[in-house]
């Protein structure tokens, strides 16, 4: 029997409520409504680890970070087998365009089981800044957005929207398309670096919304009590702890929206093509994100969190026979797409897989009823369990635990970990995860049946302490006769509480 395709559409940062058939009464999306109208929709969608590099390393191995020995944005180790490789194995002709955020020691060239690649990472000359090279832009070093300081300040993209590498990501799939092996089943995997920050919508797209007309954020009374020293060090290194400008924080939700508004139209062009050549109805389609982003709620900006805003994301899977329409509410996680994929091409992975298959979520066969998050390690490690009534979170460096009633407070707006009420609910919910370790043997946090503690840490007071610079390195200007301290021209690319740091 002869294989049928696959697409995985992919983006960086898109929260779970900002699609219009999923409850959001503001944003446009009418492409990605339709999909939600033709498959199943998964109503409790969570990353394995709310940031970029973890949560990409858990989805394409389909391992959890605990397994993986990977918590933060750092370098990667290659070997661990993906499911780009499995496919490829089993008959695929497998290429991805795009974000892939693969940062192996071995470089960012690695394959990691495609067959082929269109790169918009490796350097200056990746396929995508050749494009806007071509095109007349090559002095453009920003292409994303300017990053550092002006990394939350909403705004417009340096590129045309025919140069923006949303569209590019889709031009370079529909040209993938036209030249693929029509004898073997393909897989693509689209793969879009928006909407994370800046937000930087090309026009005239950053004028679809405006900032007057944005709801506020959601900052519920007592919601300090909420944030963890990973999101204050967030909002100071991304230089939002001096102070709150809500409508600045309106404009950056329209320009958010707006970006993810320009992703739905492009899909619309990809899914035109594929309707105009008879694949649309019998490929396998799942569209999803890495994590979410805060966008002010709880006065926080960013990831790294497993709250709803940071760690829950959109997931929706159509598939011939599907059934349209359809909501399934069991909690899912990032890593449970390599066996959907795997099952999907028939292959048995060779590996033991954290996740299971989303088909058997869907049609029964699986009576799992918990998921877990991990990020960060030791002093500095967050942890989540979650059901379809609890989400229960362990934050290592404030030592608290926190526990949200998700059905009666859908909306996180208070712990009830101290609640006398919740005290047992809070000790079951702690006992799922520590027993999850116990069972995958990974003990190194923990002290019998609870947490180990390493002691509280705390941001320094002073407002400068932290600060991230992100500049491109051709970005840093060489004006003769204008030129600043060379300090200023490092290239700092990330700081930790203690004090590593790299400089190019």
């Amino acid at each position: 029997m002869k294989k049928s395709n696959i697409i995985f559409l992919f983006t960086d940062q898109f929260r779970y409520d900002a699609i219009a058939a999923l409850g959001n009464p503001i944003i446009k999306t009418p492409v990605l409504d339709a999909l939600v109208n033709e498959g199943v929709s998964f109503a409790n969608a969570f990353t394995a680890c709310p940031v970029c590099v973890p949560a990409r390393y858990a989805l394409h191995s389909g391992q959890m970070p605990h397994r993986t020995g990977v918590f933060e944005n750092y370098q990667i180790p290659a070997g661990r087998r993906s499911f780009m490789e499995c496919l490829t194995d089993g008959g695929y002709q497998t290429h991805g365009v795009g974000k892939m955020h693969f940062t192996f020691e071995t470089g960012p060239e690695t394959m990691w089981g495609f067959e082929g690649r269109t790169m918009s990472e490796g350097g200056k000359d990746n396929a995508f800044s050749q494009n806007a090279k071509d095109h007349g832009y090559g002095h453009v070093t920003d292409s994303s957005g300017v990053r550092s300081e002006m990394y939350y300040i909403p705004q417009v993209s340096p590129l045309p929207a025919e140069l923006h590498h949303t569209s590019w990501s889709v031009d370079a799939s529909l040209d993938f398309l036209k030249g693929r092996d029509q004898d073997r089943p393909f897989f693509l995997m689209t793969s879009f670096t928006k909407p994370h920050p800046p937000f930087a919508p090309p026009q005239p797209w950053n004028k679809l919304y405006r900032g007057p007309e944005m709801p506020l954020p959601k900052v519920p009374q007592d919601s300090e009590a909420l944030m963890t020293l990973w999101n204050r060090f967030q909002n100071r290194y991304k230089y939002r702890d001096q102070g709150t400008d809500l409508n600045l924080i309106r404009q950056m939700i329209a320009y958010y929206y707006a970006e993810i508004s320009f992703i739905d139209y492009n899909l619309g062009r990809l899914f035109e093509y594929l309707k105009q050549e008879g694949l649309f109805d019998d490929t396998l389609i799942v569209f999803s994100s890495d994590h979410g982003e805060f966008l002010g709620d709880y006065g926080c900006f960013g990831k790294r969190s497993f709250l709803d805003a940071s760690a829950r994301v959109p997931l929706i899977v159509k598939y011939p026979g599907c059934e349209p329409h359809s909501e399934c509410k069991r909690p899912v996680s990032l890593v449970d797409l390599m066996p959907t994929f795997l099952e999907f091409a028939g292959i048995t992975p060779e590996e033991d897989l954290s996740g299971e298959s989303l088909f058997a979520m869907v049609d029964g066969r699986s009576d799992r009823d918990t998921i877990f998050g991990h990020y960060e390690q030791k002093e500095y490690a967050s942890y989540m369990s979650l059901t379809e009534d609890y989400k229960y979170i362990y934050s290592a460096p404030d030592e608290t635990e926190y526990l949200f009633d998700r059905v009666r407070d859908p909306d996180e707006t208070r712990n009830k970990a101290m609640n006398p009420l919740f005290v047992e609910k809070t000790k079951e919910m702690r006992g799922r995860i520590i027993d999850y370790f116990k069972d995958e043997g990974y003990t190194e946090t923990l002290d019998g049946d609870t947490w180990k503690k390493y002691g509280k840490k705390s941001m320094p007071e002073d407002p400068d302490a932290y600060l991230l610079f992100q500049d491109p390195a051709d970005s840093i200007p060489h004006i003769p006769g204008y030129e600043t301290d060379v300090n200023s021209k490092k290239h700092f690319r990330f700081q930790w509480f203690d004090n590593r740091y790299d400089t190019v």
